[in-house]
């Protein structure tokens, strides 16, 4: 269990308690130094009868005050999302038939388990340029401003931007992206950051939920290239190792600098959450730089470990570190929406996390933590976006309407879903009745 700062001054807290309940109970340090005790005054006016002898009789001890309790036992609830792939067929999907766009279709498969969590996460693979730019799908995105404000209507108060699409519609795009998140300042954005000022200043992002503070680091392995501008890496937070003189990235070496980060993260924050954008697409297994680094990771002092990129789930796992350190591990959480023709590429994971704090201190609720299988659903002719289903409400005869067996010529089954969840989240599979039978209202 993680010691909290909240644990410290619960502790300094239960002491003075302890100390008061001494000072009132009728007997202190100094009296038992006493060889005599004074006898209390007695009225002159009280008429004094003779009384029969009793044998004396001492004065109760004073009991044992009860240990106080130092803090309530809660949960605090995290959440996440993979990657928000707004490809064409989802702009237009949000149109509306007097030209304005919304987007708050997006997350109408979710709302309940949105209602219920704390943290919130979501990885915005595509910029926010610009409106003025005109929109645009692969290879070089550019996502509508609406799709901001149906995040944050939705209640998500972390957004992750270091992906490998950030950096698409070149420094514009992201400085455009970050004035358009200072609307929204209840959702904090990792990831990507005005230039830092001083090379000592701390950049770590973080909340304060129910008393604890979680850190949130996010970093992408590059902007689609094999090489990353200083102007880029100034604002743009970067995964992997970089040449500082070709500015070539080396893919199977961590950067130094995400290590700092999370040991800095360590020492301000209860729980550490790092997102990597990383991983090779539509790989259902982590490649060895991923878990090199996780391990790395780990080690530095990351508690959550939350992965995106590779557009399919990948495995969920505990990593243990040789200086004991130990983290848990989603390496991919697939896509939230995508019109991706890849069959696989429509299941995605959303991460659920309880955290069950008390006065030793927060750790995670194995039992209630996991992911909750989801299916991306559009149609074709036009390929517009229907829903985001749980996989547990999902059907056949869905599976059937699917856009992609026409769009993407591929067949598509309810029990392939579930066959490929099974192989790659196995146990990990956390239905939505297990998280009713632990939540709770969030603290406050």
């Amino acid at each position: 269990m993680k010691k909290t700062r909240k644990h410290y001054y619960s502790c300094l807290i239960g002491m003075l308690i302890l100390i008061t309940c001494l000072l009132f109970s009728g007997k202190t340090y100094a009296d038992s130094d006493s060889s005599e005790e004074t006898a209390p005054p007695v009225s002159l006016s009280e008429s004094v009868e003779p009384q029969v002898q009793q044998p004396e009789t001492l004065a109760p001890e004073p009991t044992e005050p009860e240990t106080p309790v130092l803090s309530e036992e809660y949960d605090i609830t995290l959440m996440a999302v993979g990657d928000n792939l707004l490809h064409m067929g989802i702009v237009n999907t949000g149109k509306q038939s007097d030209g304005t766009r919304n987007y708050d279709f997006l997350f109408d498969g979710i709302k309940d388990l949105l209602g219920r969590a704390d943290i919130k996460i979501i990885n915005q693979e595509t910029i926010f340029g610009g409106n003025q730019l005109g929109f645009h799908g692969y290879p070089k995105f550019n996502s509508p401003s609406e799709v901001c404000d149906a995040i944050a209507d939705a209640g998500f108060n972390v957004v992750l931007q270091a992906t490998n699409h950030t950096a698409d519609q070149g420094l514009g795009g992201i400085q455009n992206c970050l004035e358009l998140w200072k609307s929204h300042p209840e959702v904090l954005v990792a990831g990507l950051h005005e230039p830092f000022s001083d090379e000592t200043q701390s950049h770590i992002p973080t909340l304060e939920i129910g008393g604890c503070t979680f850190a949130f680091l996010n970093y992408t392995y590059g902007p689609n290239s094999a090489s990353v501008s200083p102007s880029i890496a100034r604002q743009m937070d970067i995964l992997c190792a970089v040449n500082e003189t070709n500015r070539m990235i080396d893919f199977t070496a961590i950067n130094p600098q995400v290590l700092d980060d999370i040991a800095e993260a360590d020492t301000l924050a209860d729980i550490v959450v790092v997102c990597p954008h990383w991983g090779t697409e539509y790989a259902t297994v982590p490649s060895s730089y991923q878990e090199k680094f996780a391990m790395q990771m780990t080690e530095a002092g990351a508690d959550l470990i939350i992965g995106t990129h590779p557009h399919v789930v990948q495995p969920i796992t505990w990593i243990e570190a040789a200086n004991g350190n130990r983290s848990l591990c989603y390496y991919s959480l697939g896509n939230y929406v995508s019109t991706q023709k890849n069959a696989k590429s429509m299941l995605g994971g959303l991460a659920w996390v309880t955290f069950h704090v008390t006065a030793d201190g927060i750790s995670i609720a194995e039992e209630y933590t996991g992911v909750v299988p989801l299916v991306c659903h559009y149609s074709s002719s036009p390929v517009r976006l229907k829903n985001v289903y749980l996989l547990e409400n999902y059907t056949e005869s869905l599976a059937q309407s699917h856009g992609i067996i026409s769009y993407g010529s591929v067949a598509f089954h309810l029990d392939s879903l579930r066959k490929w969840c099974d192989e790659i989240l196995g146990s990990w599979v956390l239905s939505t009745e297990k998280i009713n039978q632990r939540y709770c209202e969030p603290p406050e």
